[in-house]
């Protein structure tokens, strides 16, 4: 093609075949090399090994002309002389020390250019982007336009496919090409309303040199962990156009991948204005712009596939287009509009009701009753909210003695939430729902038009729609009717909606969009006398926390949900979203369980107090826990938590032994408390716990048959060496008081100690005059399933046991077990006394959380359900490098995620990341162990086998797109 002449539409290249390119590269750039074919959309590229490394051979489409060529290179040229931080590939010269050379290929002129090749993979695929991932691309495209801005180029202000700004030309051109009626139409109905809102604001949109092309595509990231991406990999659509074309195009690359939709991808968009502050003008542009963009990346691909049939990189990227447009287009445009601006913090209108008179004349306020379906609503208690007929049940219920109950409008309802549901449940219902006890006139409370409907009719004027359903009218569609008109009559079950003229508005939506959908739902609570205003959500939750509450108190997520309820193995955040809780080992007997309720309101509205009083709920519950111990351990102290109870054992250890030094198992965190602090050494919780213990605390290596010195069979080596240092220290004149381990090794990720463990250091222990304690917060109560205790496991007895989080399901509770005649000589030493352990209310909850382990079996399920969810992993585990074990037994376990199966590194970041993402898909994990690469598997022991199958599809899939 001859300099400064263009085509608005490219044509499709010559074929180029691998021994062309590598005679090419040899006789223009004198490159000996191996060439191998790359994709592009409408070029030939081939990635050239040499022996100064990896170089990328270019063949131009020839719609582009040498000059434009020329200019794409002083662009790269100038960039790469800025400061940017992003990679970019700048051009080599030929053998004549040109940057472009001209090859002949079937009589046509072909412009070849030798390009530095970007090392890393690029984003495209079916991968999935985390929110960092999609700022970064974000800030990547601002920071280009903040360097081109100055930047002059008039070869490259010319006629372009993918100018946006030519958009309604290239459509009219490429359209023909989509052979499917219905996709075209939708293309040119969608790309019609986009374009003429657009021309109200195109007038007062930047233009400058951008790139064009910022695309999953062509930006690259280095291997790493978060997979960041740094580098930029094509400058071939540098153009001359609106600034902000350049995020939409950005922005609409980023939909196709999993989760992608208008609300995900604003971290891009807001990542772009911090970088280069977006106008109001270009804001109101950017959704127009993506869904320009989609329409014409659909067209350019059926134009691409029936021109060019054996570009097989175009016919796979056409399914990505599909879905990029299908997002686009998932909302109407000014809902995704309002997306944008709320994200930005900009002002806009809600669409408001007109002058109105009432709908429901003979409805007095103060018979109306409120129907609360929210996630903290009483009405929801004790798992109503999965009741099919839950609203209508207590509308019916809660009618008595009233003419009306009413919903509340654009309230997120816990009835429409499902369990087990990867996506973001569609509960915010744009309309309210009037249930009436007697039949009631529904009049017209503005002029309009009436439209009759299958379900009711509908009352147009004053630019609004006016929707009732469940109405009972001889009113004709067409009929005029005046303000104060009787429009029929109500009973029972009705709906009230309203919405802007045109606009069709959906019965629910999630709570993501719940907001914006405001700029076409209308609020008809006004027209329902005694109806409930929504109450706005605290936004401030999280700035207030980090104000007030103390930093070292942290939180689960960068992001948490506000969680408001919890029902069985499932918690439930603030916009009725329900998580399956795979790590709450605190609420052994599932969240919110009716049994327990009952239980503790009973004995508040009775009696509480501390344990110096005489009450026969702390005998019946000590009585029963020492019939849970082998025979000997009957003497019961009760406290408030796990800390507590070691601090307690240890205290009555070395009372007993009359010794101060302690041996302990390195990697076990045991409490907060002086005592139980001094003895934990996992670096995840004190990352100086090691080099800060106190002189009398001993330490053996961690029993880790997994990654630790002895692996395998050679596991009985721990018993080995521990045994030695007991004999060591005693040696020295520094015999330990007490030994202390738990007895399962939780902490690790739910690792058993190795057989026989225990069963000789025990003896060792006994036998150079110390005390065994076993520390079953975690592991005690039936989670191993096979074992109500860790120490069964062992087959072993301590001496003194220490138990607490599932022993009061939440409720601060825990207990230290010991012989009478132990506990009888820290007697010596004075009284011990707690406020709360063992109170009457606290011993209610303890026998209570027994009675239901035992009536609802949740020990037998935790050996079946756990072994089902063990073997599932297992299987997940033979198809996912990144998982090297799964640990643990009954439902304490741990997948412990490793970068390199042979060298066990650990997966510390990805494990992190794959929380994080098993969060956005339903599932609260978080990670364990000093290397914080386990995924800590402990959740309540009602946990069902549906749940069980849910977690494991999920982190199937999370492995399998990425996180």
């Amino acid at each position: 093609m001859a300099a400064g002449s263009f085509a608005l539409l490219q044509g499709t290249p010559p074929p180029i075949s691998v021994a062309r390119a590598e005679k090419v590269a040899f006789e223009g750039f004198g490159l000996v090399s191996s060439a191998r074919s790359l994709g592009s959309h409408q070029d030939r590229n081939f990635l050239l090994t040499t022996v100064d490394g990896p170089l990328l051979l270019k063949f131009s489409n020839q719609a582009t002309s040498t000059d434009e060529l020329i200019a794409q290179n002083a662009a790269i040229e100038y960039l790469a002389q800025r400061s940017t931080g992003i990679r970019i590939p700048r051009a080599l010269p030929t053998c004549e020390g040109q940057f472009v050379h001209v090859t002949h290929v079937d009589g046509v002129d072909v412009v070849v250019r030798l390009l530095e090749f970007i090392e890393g993979e690029p984003l495209s695929g079916d991968r999935y982007l985390s929110p960092a991932i999609t700022r970064s691309i974000g800030a990547m495209a601002a920071s280009l336009d903040v360097s081109l801005a100055e930047l002059s180029a008039p070869a490259l202000e010319r006629p372009h496919q993918w100018d946006l700004q030519r958009a309604p030309e290239v459509l009219e051109a490429l359209l023909p090409f989509v052979t499917d009626d219905g996709l075209r139409e939708n293309l040119a109905a969608a790309a019609r309303e986009a374009i003429s809102v657009l021309d109200a604001t195109a007038a007062a949109l930047p233009q400058q040199l951008i790139h064009g092309d910022l695309t999953d595509d062509n930006v690259v990231a280095l291997p790493g962990i978060d997979g960041v991406p740094d580098g930029v990999i094509d400058f071939g659509d540098l153009n001359y156009s609106w600034t902000v074309s350049e995020l939409a195009v950005t922005v609409s690359s980023l939909l196709h991948h999993p989760g992608g939709s208008v609300c995900s991808v604003m971290d891009a968009v807001t990542a772009y204005h911090a970088i280069r502050p977006l106008s109001r003008a270009e804001a109101e542009a950017l959704w127009p712009l993506v869904i320009i963009r989609g329409a014409v990346l659909v067209a350019s691909g059926h134009h691409v596939a029936s021109t060019d049939s054996l570009n097989d990189y175009a016919a796979d990227n056409l399914q990505h287009e599909l879905i990029i447009f299908k997002r686009a287009t998932a909302v109407p445009l000014a809902v995704a509009t309002a997306v944008v601006l709320d994200a930005l913090e900009m002002n806009r209108t809600s669409a408001q009701l007109p002058p109105h008179g009432p709908l429901l004349p003979e409805l007095a306020p103060d018979t109306v009753v409120s129907l609360d379906f929210s996630a903290t609503s009483q009405l929801l208690d004790g798992g109503r909210w999965l009741t099919p007929s839950a609203e209508s049940d207590i509308a019916a219920e809660l009618l008595h003695g009233k003419a009306a109950a009413t919903t509340v409008y654009r309230q997120a309802r816990l009835t429409r939430s499902d369990i087990h549901n990867v996506d973001e449940p569609i509960n915010v219902i744009l309309g309210i729902d009037v249930t009436v006890s007697e039949h009631q006139q529904v009049v017209a409370p503005w002029d309009g038009r009436i439209e009759v409907t299958t379900q009711g009719l509908e009352l147009h004027g004053q630019g609004v729609t006016l929707d009732l359903r469940g109405i009972t009218s001889n009113v004709e569609s067409g009929s005029e009717v005046t303000t104060g008109e009787l429009l029929g009559l109500v009973g029972g079950l009705f709906e009230v909606s309203v919405s802007v003229s045109g606009a069709a508005v959906p019965r629910a939506v999630t709570p993501s969009l719940a907001r914006a959908w405001d700029v076409a739902s209308i609020d008809p609570t006004a027209l329902i006398p005694g109806a409930r205003q929504l109450q706005r959500p605290d936004t401030r939750l999280t700035e207030r926390r980090e104000q007030y509450v103390a930093a070292a108190q942290e939180h689960y997520f960068e992001h948490p949900p506000v969680m408001v309820r919890g029902w069985q193995e499932h918690l439930i955040d603030e916009d009725g979203r329900v998580y399956l809780d795979g790590l709450n080992n605190v609420t052994s007997i599932g969240h919110a369980h009716p049994t327990l309720v009952a239980a503790i309101a009973r004995q508040w509205s009775l009696f509480n107090s501390n344990s110096r009083f005489q009450y026969s709920a702390i005998v019946d519950f000590a009585e029963r826990l020492a019939g849970l111990l082998p025979d000997g351990l009957d003497s019961v102290f009760f406290v408030n938590s796990g800390s507590e109870a070691v601090d307690l054992a240890l205290r009555i250890a070395r009372s007993w032994t009359g010794r101060r030094d302690v041996l302990a198992v390195r990697e076990a965190y045991h409490g907060w408390t002086d005592l139980s602090d001094s003895v934990s050494t996992s670096v995840a919780d004190n990352p100086d716990a090691l080099a800060t213990r106190p002189p009398w605390v001993h330490t053996v290596e961690a029993p880790n048959s997994y990654r630790g010195r002895y692996r395998g069979a050679e596991a009985s080596g721990y018993a080995v060496d521990a045994v030695a240092t007991i004999e060591a220290l005693t040696a020295a004149g520094t015999p330990v008081g007490a030994f202390i381990a738990e007895a399962y090794y939780g902490n690790a990720g739910g690792i058993p100690l190795p057989d026989g463990y225990l069963q000789r250091v025990y003896p060792a222990v006994r036998a150079n005059g110390g005390l065994c304690v076993a520390d079953e917060v975690q592991v005690g109560y039936g989670r191993l399933g096979e074992w109500f205790w860790g120490f069964e496991q062992q087959g072993v007895v301590p001496d003194i046991v220490a138990v607490a989080k599932g022993m009061g399901n939440g409720h601060p509770l825990g207990a230290v077990i010991t012989s009478a005649e132990i506990a009888e000589h820290y007697r010596s030493e004075g009284y011990f006394f707690s406020s709360s352990g063992g109170s009457p209310v606290s011993s209610v909850v303890g026998m209570t959380v027994l009675d239901v382990i035992q009536d609802e079996a949740l020990q037998l399920n935790a050996l079946e359900t756990g072994a089902h969810l063990r073997s599932r992993l297992e299987e997940l585990a033979a198809r996912h490098p990144l998982i090297g074990a799964v640990h643990g037994t009954g439902l304490y376990l741990g997948v412990e995620f490793v970068r390199d199966r042979e060298t066990l590194e650990p997966a510390t970041e990805e494990t992190l990341a794959i929380c994080d993402r098993l969060r956005q898909r339903g599932i609260i994990m978080q990670p364990t162990s000093d290397r914080q690469c386990v995924l800590k598997i402990k959740p309540p022991l009602c946990f069902s086998r549906e749940s069980a199958d849910f977690f494991v599809d999920v982190l199937d899939e999370v492995l399998s797109t990425g996180w």
